[in-house]
């Protein structure tokens, strides 16, 4: 058992007459931590390859749907995140910040320590049952990859999306993982009862620069390839490309070679979005800029001076360089939202109102900044 700079954050054994004996490190003061996880943790760290340098720290957490804040600019109200950290340690992760949550940091701990939800398939499974959930759009891969390498080990999203399947349940996944092809047959089955929507993250396209920024995701002609093989399954998978860097990937040539790539891996969208830079993401980003591109860091700074967004208008121009490639290289062109939108039929009717409700039982709010 390990012991944690977090601890106040899971149950503890509570005084005599304490109803089921857990309370949070300070529960029940004004301004108390929510009890996020059970009381076992245990830290684990393997010494093959792919995980050296890692510690994992296996939960049971206390609810796994969580609901998005209202304030944010998502286009769904509902998430499950099995993992917190992602070992594919990309520098522009806006989830970063979400780590300081547990007392870790942002940087290398995001990258390294994985916090894993190992009871998160049996959660989901019981949130679904509950008469007060509303069968609502469940989306997956919106804070960090569901399908990062733990996926591997730990085995996660099968039971998962078995639970949405037999629910009838509408879900999206995001990924840049290609662990995802292990479970196209459930995907696949889940898709004959419910609406699935699967989209591939592919913001930068050259080996080079995606190696130094994002060092832990598979390569982008993998994705591509991964993409292809969805689509090949017979199963909708669109590209999300994103997150485009200003000044190193946002040239009309890069975007059109970007989109040709994404179309000839049979994409059935592709939607861009902007790099943001929210904190705990921006120090980190910024830091390697400096390091790989020290002569765009003015820049930066002059393009973000108003905070995490860049302007509307570059936005804008972004959005209308990746919509003309996409018709010239004949790929579907959807905002971001559309990319996560149900498709028709009885499923995507049923389910077509995706709006913020009440939360049922084991619902908890977001703590991540989406």
């Amino acid at each position: 058992m390990a012991a944690m700079r977090w601890e106040g954050l899971l149950a503890v054994a509570g005084p005599p007459g304490a109803g089921d004996g857990t309370r949070c490190g300070g529960a029940g003061a004004p301004g108390a931590a929510p009890v996020l996880f059970g009381r076992e943790l245990a830290a684990r760290s393997f010494d093959t390859p792919g995980f050296r340098g890692m510690t994992f720290f296996e939960v049971r957490a206390r609810s796994i749907i969580n609901q998005v804040p209202p304030a944010s600019r998502m286009p769904f109200r509902w998430t499950v995140n099995p993992y917190r950290g992602c070992s594919h340690a990309c520098r522009y992760c806006f989830a970063r910040n979400t780590h300081t949550y547990l007392d870790l940091g942002a940087g290398r701990d995001f990258d390294s320590k994985i916090v894993v939800k190992v009871n998160a398939a049996e959660l989901v499974r019981r949130e679904l049952s509950s008469p007060r959930w509303q069968g609502e759009h469940i989306a997956m891969g919106t804070n960090v990859d569901c399908y990062q390498r733990a996926e591997g080990r730990y085995r996660l999203m099968p039971g998962i999306i078995a639970a949405l399947r037999d629910a009838r349940n509408p879900f999206s996944i995001l990924t840049k993982g290609t662990l995802i092809l292990r479970d196209l047959d459930l995907l696949a089955e889940a898709a004959q009862v419910t609406s699935v929507a699967l989209n591939v993250s592919v913001g930068i396209t050259d080996p080079q620069l995606s190696r130094s920024v994002e060092p832990g995701a598979p390569s982008p002609q993998r994705r591509l390839d991964a993409c292809a093989a969805i689509t090949a399954r017979g199963l909708r998978c669109g590209v999300l490309m994103g997150p485009v860097l200003p000044y190193l990937t946002d040239s009309p040539a890069q975007i059109d070679a970007a989109v040709r790539q994404i179309a000839a891996a049979g994409a059935a969208s592709v939607s861009p979005i902007v790099l943001h830079l929210r904190p705990g993401a921006r120090e980190w980003y910024l830091s390697w800029l400096a390091e790989h591109h020290p002569g765009l860091v003015g820049r930066y700074e002059r393009l973000y001076r108003s905070g995490a967004y860049v302007p509307a208008s570059y936005a804008g121009r972004i959005g209308g360089l990746v919509a003309e490639a996409a018709r010239r290289h004949g790929v579907g062109s959807a905002s971001p939202a559309a990319t996560r939108r149900m498709p028709s039929g009885p499923a995507g009717r049923a389910a077509a109102a995706i709006r913020p409700r009440a939360p049922g039982p084991g619902a908890g709010v977001q703590l991540a900044l989406l």
